[in-house]
């Protein structure tokens, strides 16, 4: 079918519009007769309710505009710098981020461009991966409300290529919301780092309902892992770290994860921060 202003006239389209808005036809009765659908009618009645004087049918087709060599050279530049960080195997990478690539090129270049060139431009570079299939889960945490459960948890990696040693990130994460509500780098993981990110997050948002945390020994006494005696004297749970010690003083009740599955909704944010952090660190 040809477009709408090959067959009609402005005049003809002005009357039908003018003859809806004063409930002489319906909207059904104008489309069928501009065999037009219901998208192309409101952006058509729109367009006239702003100035119907003005009103007109032609439009402007824009020319894409085409990739200078300057802005070809800073995608591959861009590109390969990308391939060199998932090779190193120190870096917590393994996928590419073409989003990350296009804030890059438009904060430090000023070259804007979509995120479909620069995958196109990748995989004629060798620069793309498959969709890797990912594993179903058979465990999933549901809350019902903000605060019913912060998901509590830390990543230890090499945060930057420039950097000597590796940084523990430890993060708290609303379940409901999935609002990170803490996140914090430090040298080592202590009980004592843990007890001030729960003061922290318990100071900035109050008290929640539990806490979701995995059988690291700060969080949790596990019977053949942590005791000494030969003859075990205290089963799991028998004894509470002094950071489980803090949540029973704090009335806030502790959940353990029973399967790396269950981990999912932190550890997504966890693999976003890492693509994230990373890349920033090594411009």
């Amino acid at each position: 079918m040809k477009h709408i202003h090959k067959r009609f006239t402005v005049e003809h389209v002005t009357i039908l519009l003018s003859s809806y808005l004063k409930h002489r036809l319906t909207r059904s009765e104008v489309e069928q007769e501009l065999g037009i659908g219901k998208t192309r009618f409101f952006a058509l009645l729109q367009k006239y309710r702003k100035d119907p004087v003005a009103f007109s049918l032609t439009y402007y087709r824009r020319t894409p505009k085409r990739i200078t060599t300057a802005q070809e050279t800073a995608i591959q530049k861009g590109l390969l710098f990308e391939k060199q960080m998932i090779e190193n195997p120190t870096l917590p990478i393994s996928s590419y981020n073409y989003s990350a690539i296009r804030d890059r090129l438009k904060e430090k270049d000023g070259i804007t461009i979509s995120v479909t060139t620069i995958i196109k431009r990748a995989k004629v570079l060798k620069c793309h991966l498959g969709k890797r299939r990912k594993a179903a889960h058979d465990r999933e945490v549901i809350t019902t409300a903000i605060g019913a459960l912060i998901q509590h948890d830390s990543s230890n990696h090499l945060w930057s290529p420039y950097a000597t040693e590796k940084w523990i990130l430890i993060t708290s994460l609303d379940d409901f919301s999935r609002k990170l509500l803490y996140a914090d780098f430090v040298s080592s993981e202590t009980t004592w780092v843990h007890v001030q990110a729960t003061q922290t997050l318990i100071q900035q948002y109050g008290f929640p309902l539990r806490y979701y945390v995995d059988q690291l020994r700060v969080f949790r006494f596990v019977q053949g892992r942590d005791s000494i005696w030969r003859k075990h004297v205290l089963q799991t749970d028998d004894v509470d770290p002094q950071w489980r010690q803090v949540m029973r003083f704090c009335g806030v009740d502790v959940v353990y994860v029973l399967s790396p599955q269950a981990k999912g909704k932190i550890e997504r944010p966890y693999r976003w921060l890492q693509d994230r952090i990373v890349r920033t660190l090594c411009d």
